[in-house]
């Protein structure tokens, strides 16, 4: 057998330089672990995931938690759910994202499509947050209450969140893009206190004027006592009605620069999930676990500092967001995007990454896909020199998109692809700077999770099989709870419904022999064609790099009379003659992937749903597709082109009703 070479390798000084080696090299001195050689990543990992109590006090200890109470231990309670992480530890999540910076290094910069910028230093945001947090609390928020955000990306976004942080209240988030009903499908479950809305946003070359929807939301939301509005995107806001106000009176309140004082697993903001197969499930995450989170994740897997600009393309819907902000506890500048990401033109992303010198860039298989579709020359026309690593989620990332990177962007910069979720707003599987790159696969599991790969009898199955993922010791940034679930009844269905006491999170998944991850899609949309179970994600990575497809959506459905239909819609790109591009289709699956993976149907259509955030719509389209009614199988606020869902239903039923 042909040994696999890796296509990118660290480079030695710069791996030794890194402040993962650097804790790696602390935690031998320490003798917390005895580590033969601090740059081995898998002797590292093994150890973090063999010992959680240790990794994570030490992962404290080295970052130097500013604890008011130190805890009486690390992990009191080692079990999956209800672990105990830290009691009697006090902190302020706030506080921590302050701390960092200098006065007057630039905090955060907003770039709107338009190519128009602003930017907020270190000093400013310290003091922006404090008299925000002073307002918050003269209008009577007190630690738990929630305080509502209807923005788009914005600065006054951060500082809200940074305030609310700091007094102790709960965050919750949507985008102006979200309709109101749609906003207070998530919203209203909180009856948050105040709410803080913008008035626009840009994207695709428009100003969408959203001030009705606020008035709507403000309608929705039962409890709401003040309204504090934003201006955004130009858009005017003035405060109108009682129990509003601006936010330039926020501004001008008496400042409150001193955090509250909360436990550990004190709730810090709520995480929605997509909402496309019913009502959004809140997430609560707390104070604690998401500052040890984004400690480990950007700070050692992305080698994250103080002399960064650090950029990933989100949007306020996804929790993305939220882990960017957390740039901030690393003293790095981030970087917010407010528009469409091809706008004005497909390489609108990586003209901001050179304009800025943008060291760390996350993005989606997608934009790669894109701009490889477009013909862009990055590395060429570009000066690129200060970027060092991409990362990219959302999605799997196909090997092709590796190749097209190290051609048309750089050999020397780290292609780094990551998974993990809202669920931990975290990492699970990741790279490092000490990890190599091998195309289509994921570096090594992350520092802290203890990922194993499963069958359905819970068995771990022999390297290479694809099996369940999942995860057999506690991480303290996993939920503290589902918002409404006093009981933890959808906590233990939504993750330990199949193996009681370890952490299934739906990915179908292979560890190969190299030790890195291969992640084959979501288990639930599993294709199970006579008897041998197949990966969307291999059919995805089968037509990546076809510059005819545009976009695809597989699914497998299980037929009443025991047949099984697999259909696989595309999204042509350009003018295409239908009849020769399903033929390409067909023969690039076959010999890329296998014959069994070439689908039933190539269904040729305009446009493909997907969720706000750009995830597809596998397991809804399955299920309608089943003939389950749409209406109660989808929540069509979730979805970013409801008309294209119907049109492919449309499709599909006729061209089924037509066999």
């Amino acid at each position: 057998m042909t040994a696999i070479e890796p296509s990118w390798l660290p480079d030695p000084a710069r791996a030794r330089a890194s402040r993962i080696v650097r804790f790696a090299t602390w935690l031998d001195t320490q003798r917390r672990a005895r580590l033969d050689d601090v740059t081995d990543y898998r002797a590292l990992h093994a150890w973090s995931a063999a010992n959680p109590g240790e990794f994570w006090a030490a992962v404290a200890d080295f970052f130097d938690v500013d604890w008011s109470t130190r805890p009486r231990s690390a992990l009191a309670e080692r079990r999956m759910p209800g672990a105990v992480w830290f009691p009697g530890g006090t902190l302020n999540f706030g506080q921590h994202l302050l701390r960092a910076g200098d006065d007057d290094q630039e905090s955060v910069i907003l770039v709107a499509e338009t190519g128009e910028r602003s930017s907020i230093t270190y000093a400013a945001l310290r003091a922006q947050a404090a008299a925000v947090a002073g307002r918050l609390r003269a209008l009577g928020v007190e630690p738990g209450d929630r305080v509502a955000a209807y923005l788009p990306n914005c600065i006054e976004g951060v500082v809200a969140f940074v305030a609310t942080a700091m007094v102790g209240a709960v965050w919750a988030q949507t985008g102006l893009d979200y309709a109101a009903p749609s906003a207070a499908d998530r919203m209203a479950q909180l009856s948050p206190r105040v709410l803080i809305a913008g008035s626009g946003y840009r994207y695709g070359g428009k100003v969408h004027d959203r001030r009705g929807d606020v008035r709507d939301l403000r309608d929705l939301l039962p409890g709401l006592r003040h309204t504090i509005t934003v201006e955004t995107a130009g858009v005017a806001h003035p405060a109108v009605g009682p129990g509003a106000s601006t936010w330039a009176d926020a501004l001008a309140a008496e400042p409150d620069p001193i955090g509250v004082v909360v436990g550990f697993d004190h709730p810090l903001w709520v995480l929605f999930t997509s909402g496309t197969t019913g009502k959004p499930k809140g997430i609560v995450h707390g104070h604690g676990g998401v500052l040890l989170e984004q400690l480990v994740s950007p700070g050692l897997h992305m080698d994250l500092h103080g002399r960064d600009v650090f950029f990933w393309f989100t949007t306020p819907n996804w929790m993305m967001w939220n882990a960017q902000v957390c740039g901030l506890l690393h003293g790095a500048t981030i970087v917010l995007y407010d528009g469409r990401p091809t706008s004005p033109r497909t390489d609108a992303l990586w003209r901001l990454v050179a304009d800025l010198g943008v060291t760390v860039f996350g993005t989606s298989p997608g934009y790669l896909e894109a701009s490889e579709r477009a013909g862009l020359e990055p590395g060429k026309d570009l000066d690129l020199s200060a970027l060092r690593l991409v990362g990219v989620t959302g999605s799997v990332l196909p090997g092709t998109a590796n190749t097209w990177f190290r051609d048309h962007v750089s050999v020397d910069v780290q292609l780094a692809s990551m998974s993990g979720g809202t669920d931990i707003v975290g990492i699970f599987v990741a790279a490092a700077p000490t990890t190599p790159v091998y195309d289509g696969e994921i570096s090594a599991p992350a520092l802290g999770a203890a990922v194993q790969v499963w069958n359905a009898e819970g068995e771990e199955v022999p390297v290479g099989t694809p099996g369940e993922m999942v995860i057999t010791e506690p991480m303290p940034s996993m939920p503290l709870r589902f918002w409404d679930d006093p009981d933890g009844r959808i906590l233990r269905d939504t993750y330990f419904d199949m193996f009681p006491g370890v952490w299934r999170h739906g990915d179908l998944t292979a560890i190969t022999e190299r030790g890195t991850v291969v992640i084959l899609g979501r288990s639930d949309a599993t294709i199970n064609r006579h008897g041998v179970r197949l990966g969307s994600a291999e059919i995805y990575e089968a037509l990546s790099g076809m510059p005819q497809v545009e976009d695809a959506l597989v699914v497998g459905v299980e037929e009443p009379d025991g047949g099984y239909w697999m259909p696989l819609f595309v999204v042509p790109h350009g003018d295409q003659d239908p009849a020769d591009l399903v033929s390409r289709i067909r023969r690039r699956i076959a010999e890329r992937a296998s014959p069994r993976h070439v689908p039933d149907e190539v269904i040729l259509v305009a446009q493909l749903p997907h969720t706000k955030t750009g995830k597809r719509l596998e397991v809804p389209v399955k299920r309608i597709l089943q003939g389950a009614d749409a209406d109660r199988v989808v929540n069509r606020g979730a979805v970013d082109n409801p008309e294209a869902l119907d049109m492919l239903i449309s499709s599909a039923r006729s061209r089924r009703r037509e066999q």
